[in-house]
């Protein structure tokens, strides 16, 4: 299988090392054009920045290419790729974070917050991340993902909002998010359910990028595969 890196920090390097042992790898080089690079591969993998990915993954999409990304900070952006992919039947998969283990900590999460229907009135949820001090986005695509599966299943929690340390009070309909930036931290989630009485308390704590990069690879792996154009999840991967 040939695999096509766009985007070259931290995860692309990553990406490219492990995976050079079992595939053909071609690192795309931001400075030529991108659909005549992408010719002959099997999958892309897209671990760039907020401003280019979804121009990235159009690209790979017009060309008939499989993409998935784990690009955060541009989800604003996400429906109306999802829809591109669908109306051009592109293969596209999309994940905040491509470790198994927070893909079960997602699930977790979500089974916690459903237990905790019917005591939102003891007890307030809250979140917090940390991650390494380059990390652009804050919150990260993780903590909104978590965020967001706490929403889904209370209909008084609307929304979440990013908080810092010095922030206090009650925030009504919203979960807030406390964001640090500590060197070397590859990423820790934590989410708090707290009352007057007791608190409880699920984390999840990354040791290495492996998690994420073995993750990744998997996921293109399992996309090339596919015969049905689509917009898919880690979840379908897990599952499938």
């Amino acid at each position: 299988m040939k695999i096509a890196i766009i985007g070259y920090g931290k995860m692309g390097k990553g990406i490219e090392k492990m995976a050079s042992g079992k595939h053909e790898v071609l690192v795309v080089n931001r400075h030529k054009s991108l659909a005549e690079q992408l010719e002959g591969c099997d999958v892309a993998i897209e671990f760039s920045v907020p401003e280019a990915a979804a121009k990235n993954i159009t690209a790979c999409i017009d060309a008939g290419v499989p993409v998935v990304s784990g690009t955060t900070g541009w989800m604003d952006d996400l429906k109306d790729i999802a829809s591109y992919c669908s109306f051009h039947e592109g293969k596209f998969l999309y994940a905040s974070n491509f470790s198994i283990g927070v893909q079960l900590f997602f699930q977790l999460n979500k089974r916690l917050s459903e237990m905790m229907r019917d005591y939102t009135d003891m007890y307030k949820v809250r979140m917090e991340e940390i991650h390494h001090t380059t990390k652009m986005d804050a919150p990260s695509g993780t903590a909104i993902t978590l965020a967001e599966g706490i929403i889904e299943q209370h209909k008084q929690l609307e929304k979440w909002i990013s908080i810092d340390e010095d922030s206090a009070g009650d925030e009504g309909d919203a979960i807030p998010i406390l964001s640090k930036r500590i060197d070397e931290v590859k990423g820790t989630h934590k989410v708090f359910w707290s009352s007057s009485i007791d608190e409880i308390q699920i984390e999840h704590k990354a040791f290495s990028r492996d998690g994420f990069i073995i993750g990744a690879i998997k996921a293109a792996e399992w996309l090339s595969q596919q015969k049905e154009p689509g917009f898919y999840s880690m979840q379908d991967v897990l599952e499938g």
